[in-house]
């Protein structure tokens, strides 16, 4: 099943402790661009976010955005410089003896102390944090594709509606192309007998002309290849895997088929098929640059 290269996926679970929120999404890009938004201290999550969403995600540009709250445990140790304390509490006791006026320290007043409490963030335990993550970041990912592949399909029913209209001016060519020779021949029999009158007219000459004129607007070749590339445009559309550079590429070729078509035409008709051909394959150029 194709994908298109634009997609949202969110999860939000709390697992071992944390309460997880991820999301991604992604836009068009000719490769694969990933970027995180994580709190300084998960940045290890980083790389193995970027691994992780990588083995599914060939093409686009992807933001993923990581928010962990811890819901069992403090992030954070705060510890009681007790020396300091207690030379405070010495210093308060002399002070009071001293000068005979009474030690109202409390606690909240020494609290306030500088340098009393010191507050140090606990060390994440990574494999505990990744193992938790990377659970939300799968169903997330799941919503993600889901998405992706929705709009994938969608992306495909359109080329391929395409594509059968590019074989149906194609058709028309093939058939018209013989006509337009036959014609030239009347036209340029009729305008010899106008111009020689009962002078005896060279038949070999016409014929000569004629196979000159039906060399000169052959297509078959060319609409044999725009069949072929057609053909294996619909065969990629039928495959499972990235697929969006082999059919730019493919669409350039079917363009080029399109250009030598049209350069050979001398009939009106089938110019304004080639430019119907033309203008299809520009759709789907405009279509499948959001195909992973």
């Amino acid at each position: 099943m194709i994908r298109s290269m634009t997609g949202y996926g969110r999860s939000q679970q709390t697992i071992d402790g944390f309460n997880i929120t991820l999301e991604i999404k992604s836009v068009n890009h000719r490769y694969f661009e990933f970027s995180t938004r994580l709190a300084r201290n998960y940045n290890f999550l980083e790389e193995k976010l970027k691994s992780f969403f990588s083995g599914t995600i060939s093409r686009g540009k992807v933001e993923c955005s990581v928010m962990i709250e811890s819901v069992e445990e403090a992030d954070a140790v705060i510890t009681v410089n007790h020396p300091l304390v207690k030379s405070y509490m010495q210093a308060y006791e002399e002070l009071s003896t001293q000068y005979n006026i009474p030690n109202d320290i409390t606690v909240s007043s020494l609290s306030k102390v500088p340098d009393v409490f010191s507050i140090r963030k606990q060390e994440a335990d990574e494999e505990r944090i990744w193992a938790a993550v990377s659970a939300v970041a799968q169903t997330a990912l799941e919503n993600f594709t889901a998405m992706r592949e929705r709009e994938g399909a969608k992306l495909r029913e359109d080329v391929l509606s395409r594509l059968d209209t590019i074989i149906e001016s194609v058709e028309f060519i093939e058939k018209r192309s013989p006509e337009t020779v036959r014609e030239y021949n009347e036209k340029l029999l009729a305008r010899l007998k106008e111009l020689l009158g009962d002078t005896t007219i060279d038949e070999q000459r016409i014929l000569t002309e004629a196979a000159i004129f039906a060399d000169k607007v052959a297509v078959a070749e060319e609409t044999v290849r725009l069949r072929s590339h057609v053909s294996q445009l619909r065969s990629f559309l039928e495959s499972d895997g990235p697929i969006g550079k082999k059919m730019d590429f493919l669409v350039q070729e079917l363009n080029r088929e399109a250009n030598t078509t049209g350069s050979k035409c001398q009939d009106v008709e089938l110019a304004r098929k080639v430019v119907d051909i033309k203008a299809e394959i520009e759709k789907i150029r405009e279509q499948i640059q959001n195909i992973e």
